[in-house]
């Protein structure tokens, strides 16, 4: 049942997806397309929402496979000129902090791609990640 939720939601974020960078404008996309190793994908689904011109929130589900339970994350993403800096939280935890930088490339008319260097705080980890969506 999880995989079917979870499949549905990416579907439906591929389809209805965007790059906050406008007060008022919502995304849902994927946060993040890879995981820590190259050998294990995952998916995340992500909504959010222009908080201001400069900032945007959002929330990511994933779930790394159906032995594991879905984890919620909280992130923020502030941007400067296309580039953004961004922290994440696995729910409240503030021990697995994710700081990055990353750039956002618009495609064609809200189609995004954002490629980001996040450093875990938690594992101790620099990972390259790569969200996608539609701005609406």
């Amino acid at each position: 049942m999880k995989k079917t939720i979870l499949t549905l939601c990416l579907i439906f974020a591929t389809i209805v997806a965007t790059q906050a960078q406008t007060k008022g404008d919502w995304y849902v996309g994927t946060g993040d397309i890879s995981n820590v190793a190259w050998t294990e994908w995952a998916v995340s689904p992500t909504v959010g929402y222009g908080v201001t011109d400069k900032m945007m929130v959002g929330l990511s589900v994933s779930q790394e496979d159906s032995t594991v339970d879905m984890s919620y994350d909280l992130h923020a993403r502030y941007f400067v000129k296309g580039y953004f800096v961004y922290a994440a939280t696995s729910g409240l935890d503030t021990e697995t902090l994710s700081l990055g930088v990353g750039r956002m490339f618009t495609i064609h008319k809200g189609v995004y791609v954002d490629p980001k260097i996040v450093y875990n705080t938690g594992a101790k980890t620099t990972n390259l990640s790569l969200g996608f969506g539609l701005k609406f």
